[in-house]
This record gives structure tokens, C-alpha cells and sequence, in this order.
């Protein structure tokens, strides 16, 4: 099979889909693998690292959708990217298409088979490709969080750890998956007081075992409102597969928060799961409600390409070589599972009554 990887095109988007070895690999397994010009420079991958594995550069990206037969990238596909795609393509990708409409219609329209990373289920219900960077998110929420509660940064001008003679910051996150556990996990180690919102007692008790400055609570709403009200920072990263995020705060919750403390949401990439988010980039990444800084990035793990593109490639790899095998992929229920849209008809169950 003839496999693309493009240049990401979303802003300030470093990650590239195959690493130099991972590409190497395929082209072991007889496969033609092309990849766009520079598309792994700001990960750290030259070119020529590829092209020493027996990778083809294409010149540019219509080079490249024209080659390939299975388009591997990170991002889901916008303006510069969606010109290209053909019925014919298999695309492999992260989608998030509970949050996009507009997209959702667009794909629908060019009629190709599109697989969403974040919707790849295996039978226990783990979320393989979407794992890692889910813990890179995690883990940067807390590290942007903390930096925007500095006051330089408008925040309230407070150490999340505290130390003798000083309060410790107070963190609260909502939902204790990979990513909240990760966001969690670094609050917890800096010395802050942690509250986890969650709904799974095993979770609970995975979060109470990070240590006794972390508490787990069932999300009753006056309790979230009497904790949102004392912290410093707000995490959400409530997930439900596929489907647009649940709001778990709402403007009046915010209202009660002190000016200068912080929202970061990792679940906007599914819509969000504050009342008051909105999307956000690399480039203009804060904006500020009722005196409260929120972080809503979109693509959060695209940051650090290096370290995520080595982490999503070695997820997804298997899983391309089976897409890349031929149609026998079709039995994988897994993958099967992570078909979004297929020949213009919505397929994943979370994406059916939308509103296109």
C-alpha cells in the first residue's frame, strides 16, 4: 500500500504521524510510504532521516495526497488539507468530530473512509491510540496551569506547592482517566492540595493512593461548586468516546472563583467541558471570563512534537500495519470500531443525530 504522511497544518502544530524508524519499518514490509517535505522537522526528523529508510518525499502536500492511498497524520484535517482528500482515501487520524460539524459534512461529502485515533476501542474499553496523549495533556495542564497563575501571567500570583509559612494551592480536576490522572498526578507531586471529581470508585482509589493531599469525590453538584469556589486550578478532562464533552462546570460556578485563578480544558477538543470554553491555539492561547484565565488549546500535546510524536507513533503503528495489510483490517472489531464516517453515512453511534 502507498501510505502519505503530510505536514500537519494546524497552528503551531510540530507533531509529525511517523517517526524515521517507524516509517522504516513499513517500507520493510513492502510498502511505499511517502511523506511531504519537512513534515517531521519540528519534531526533530530531517528528511534526509527518512529518506535513507527507503521513505519518498513528496514537494508538497498535493504531491502527497496524490500518492498516497492511506493518509497518516495527527491532526484532523482542515482547509489546506481537506482539498486534497479523495473518496478513495483510507484516513487515519485523530478527528474529534463531535466537536466539528462542519468538518463531519465535509468528509461526508468527499465520501472516504475515515478512522478517528480517539475512537479505536478495544473490548475492555481502553482507548489505545488516544492514551498517550492523554497523559502528555494531563501533565501540561498542570505545568501551563502553573505558570498562569503566576502574576506576571495575570494569574493570582500563586505557588501551586506553597511551602513553609504559605498556603498550598488548591487544584481541582475533573474526571481521573489518563488524563486527569496524569494532570493530577503532577499537582499532587509539586505539593498542592488535589480534588478528583470522578464517577469509578477503582478510579477513586487509584487517585487516593497518589498520596494524602489528594482527595477523590463523587461529582455532586453543590460539592463541586463549594471546591471549584476554593481553587486555584480548574482541570477538566472529562472524556466519553467519541461524543461531545459534558459540561461539569457552568458560568455561575465560575463567577464564585477568585480573579487571576485558572481553567484548563483538555476536553475541548470535544467541545469542551466548561460552559465558558471555546477553542483556543498555540499562537492565542488564553482569554479571560469573569476574571478568570481559561487555556483551551486544542491541540495541547503538539507542543512538545518530539516527545509526542515518538509516543503516538509507537501506538499507532501496529495498527497501521494491519490497515496496511488489506481489508482483512475489517475483522479487527477494534478498528472497526474506530470508523467515523464511511462512503458519505455517519458510522460511530456517539456521532448519529448531529446536527448538520
Amino acid at each position: 500500500m502507498r501510505i502519505g504522511v503530510p505536514k500537519e497544518t494546524k497552528t503551531l502544530e510540530g507533531r509529525v504521524a511517523l517517526v524515521p524508524a517507524a516509517a522504516g519499518d513499513l517500507v520493510k514490509r513492502g510498502h511505499e510510504v511517502w511523506l511531504e517535505q519537512g513534515a517531521g522537522l519540528k519534531s526533530g526528523f530531517a528528511d534526509e532521516q527518512y529518506t535513507r529508510l527507503g521513505v519518498k518525499i513528496a514537494a508538497d502536500a498535493a504531491a502527497l495526497y496524490e500518492k498516497g492511498q492511506m493518509i497518516v497524520k495527527v491532526k484532523e484535517p482542515i482547509a489546506g488539507d481537506l482539498q486534497h482528500l479523495r473518496k478513495d482515501h483510507l484516513l487515519f487520524c485523530y478527528l474529534h468530530l463531535a466537536a466539528e460539524p462542519a468538518l463531519t459534512k465535509r468528509l461526508l461529502d468527499i465520501g472516504l473512509t475515515g478512522i478517528a485515533f480517539e475512537t479505536v476501542e478495544l473490548a475492555n474499553g481502553e482507548l489505545p491510540l488516544l492514551a498517550p496523549m492523554s497523559v502528555i495533556a494531563g501533565t501540561l495542564a498542570t505545568q501551563v496551569g502553573t505558570h498562569l497563575l503566576h502574576q506576571p501571567m495575570g494569574g493570582k500570583g500563586k505557588m501551586l506547592g506553597g511551602l513553609s509559612a504559605t498556603e498550598r494551592g488548591r487544584v481541582v480536576v475533573f474526571g481521573a482517566g489518563k488524563a486527569g490522572g496524569a494532570a493530577a498526578t503532577l499537582a499532587a507531586a509539586a505539593g498542592a492540595n488535589v480534588t478528583v471529581f470522578e464517577m469509578r470508585h477503582d478510579r477513586m482509589d487509584e487517585m487516593r493512593r497518589l498520596g494524602n493531599n489528594v482527595t477523590a469525590l463523587y461529582p455532586y453538584h453543590d460539592v463541586v461548586a463549594k471546591e471549584v469556589a476554593s481553587a486555584d486550578l480548574v482541570v477538566g478532562a472529562v472524556l466519553v468516546t467519541g461524543a461531545r464533552a459534558p459540561h461539569v462546570m457552568d458560568r455561575e460556578m465560575l463567577k464564585g472563583m477568585e480573579p487571576g485563578s485558572v481553567l484548563v480544558d483538555i476536553a475541548i477538543d470535544q467541545g469542551g467541558c466548561f460552559e465558558t470554553s471555546r477553542p483556543t491555539n498555540w499562537k492565542e492561547p488564553t482569554y479571560v471570563e469573569e476574571g478568570v484565565t481559561h487555556f483551551c488549546v486544542t491541540n495541547m500535546p503538539g507542543a512538545v512534537p518530539q516527545t509526542s510524536s515518538q509516543a503516538i507513533c509507537a501506538a499507532i503503528l501496529p495498527w497501521v500495519n494491519r490497515l496496511a495489510a488489506g481489508d482483512g483490517w475489517r475483522k479487527d472489531a477494534a478498528l472497526v470500531k474506530g470508523i467515523n464516517v464511511e462512503n458519505g453515512a455517519i458510522v460511530h453511534p456517539a456521532l448519529h443525530g448531529m446536527n448538520l
